[in-house]
């Protein structure tokens, strides 16, 4: 099921949504253009590696800024086109409404720290993982949970695939697609977990769930005084 819109409009311009999706198509773009050994360079500098956090912790050595910046730096790479634009469609779709509640200030804040802590789930659910993460889908899913909160009521309209390949769209409360998309993530990451499994397909599943999962409790920290 793929999410087309939604039926609530937002009161004041996304700045900080568009922003940040033209951030991160400027990124890929320039970084698209460069040589492949220049963007895995760059991806295995910026992006997360579960691995090297874990070999810091256990040696004991004092981390440095750059050790700990690929926590924020990762959820601005992505690693191919269709990766870009799928987090994008889905940043635009759920997070002007978020940042309409939030204001822009503290939407970005919002964003930022359910990225963080994404990374954190990945890294405590794969630690001995040597494969770069990057992607913005964490910080997404953290607005994807504030979403779940607080327009359970909205209807999600989404295109159904069917076996006749006729499209059908269907709208969707809000709390029940991301209540299905959250036990999605649930059930993956924990089936390849139980296989020793870290990410399929490039997609980090504990990364979503500890996004989705920061957005539900810590939403309500970040919206305005007044609505």
């Amino acid at each position: 099921m793929f999410p087309i819109r939604d039926n609530i409009p937002s009161r004041r311009p996304p700045l900080i949504t568009l922003l940040l999706i033209i951030i991160n198509s400027l990124i890929f773009f320039t970084l698209s253009s460069a040589s492949y050994s220049t963007f895995a360079g760059f991806v295995y500098k910026y992006g997360l590696i579960p691995a090297k956090i874990t070999k810091l912790v256990i040696s004991g050595v004092p981390f440095s800024g750059s050790d700990l910046y690929p926590f924020i730096t990762s959820m601005f790479l992505h690693g191919n086109t269709f990766h870009l634009i799928s987090n994008m469609w889905i940043l635009w779709l759920f997070g002007d409404n978020v940042e309409d509640r939030m204001g822009h200030i503290r939407f970005f804040i919002f964003y930022i720290l359910s990225g963080v802590i994404a990374g954190v789930f990945h890294l405590v659910f794969n630690p001995i993982s040597p494969v770069p993460v990057v992607g913005a889908s964490g910080a997404i899913a953290g607005v994807m949970g504030a979403y779940f909160v607080l327009f359970p009521s909205a209807r999600i309209i989404t295109l159904v695939p069917t076996f006749f390949l006729v499209p059908v769209f269907l709208p969707i409360p809000a709390v029940v697609y991301l209540f299905l998309w959250f036990l999605t993530q649930l059930y993956s990451g924990t089936v390849y977990s139980a296989i020793g499994g870290t990410t399929v397909g490039g997609i980090a599943w504990w990364a979503h769930i500890g996004g989705f999962i920061s957005g539900v409790l810590l939403n309500r920290l970040f919206l305005r005084d007044r609505y």
